[in-house]
């Protein structure tokens, strides 16, 4: 088996429940998909990086993983599209008694049941439509694959939590709609956490703008929060 990875670092995690954590980023290469706020768009061609077996690869984590490093972050492009190789990735990390983290969009269900056993901390990212994710025709399809890796999260009983990036783009109306979708699956004791990730640098929505959209979710999840990613704040990679 083979695994193409971009990149290999060490730094702060700056999104979701975890932040500020050191972690060790293991960003692996392709995406299908073409978010317009994408901050890693040389990861998205399925040819980029370099492949190495899993034997290599399991050699370049040992030599980047530092000492009190808190976690592991499959991250990409999108891990799923070589979900096989983060399983054993992930399984491998895990043998060393350090937590696994996976971060993907969830396209793809049974792709994402195929690493669920070897992950830890579960990140639900879902997408409203006005990200420009996937056209319209296919916004469906993908919603419903990302609802259904929710499933299958809480149903493993992992440290799972919902991440939506919103943007000046972003409606009240898909956001409330996806809301709504959320939890008639998630149960607040499922989820530890919610977070409303603003964009960064471009379309940045206003502070009333992100003010409606935390009363849209308050209702349903006392605990959501506006968390920024602050590994921008700081400069990190």
């Amino acid at each position: 088996m083979k695994v193409r990875l971009f990149e290999i670092f060490t730094s702060l995690e700056g999104e979701g429940i975890l932040y500020g954590t050191k972690t060790l980023f293991v960003r692996l290469a392709g995406c299908p998909f073409t978010c317009f706020y994408c901050d890693t768009k040389e990861s998205l061609p399925l040819d980029s990086g370099q492949e190495y077996s899993i034997e290599e690869a399991c050699d370049l984590l040992d030599e980047h993983l530092q000492s009190k490093t808190y976690k592991v972050n499959f991250t990409g492009g999108d891990p799923l599209i070589q979900h096989e190789a983060v399983a054993e990735l992930a399984k491998y990390i895990k043998s060393k008694h350090i937590p696994t983290y996976l971060e993907s969009s969830c396209f793809d269900h049974k792709r994402f049941s195929h690493v669920l056993p070897h992950i830890d901390f579960v990140k639900i990212e879902l997408k409203t439509l006005d990200s420009e994710f996937v056209d319209a025709k296919h916004y469906s399809t993908l919603l419903e694959n990302a609802l259904e890796c929710l499933r299958l999260a809480i149903a493993s009983a992992k440290t799972t939590y919902i991440k939506i990036v919103v943007s000046a783009k972003t409606e009240s109306k898909s956001f409330d709609d996806l809301v709504q979708k959320i939890f008639k699956i998630a149960r607040p004791n499922d989820l530890k956490g919610f977070i409303i990730q603003p964009t960064y640098g471009i379309a940045e929505p206003n502070l009333p703008k992100l003010l409606g959209f935390y009363d849209l979710v308050y209702p349903y999840y006392s605990e959501v929060r506006v968390v920024p990613q602050l590994h921008k704040l700081i400069g990190a990679p």
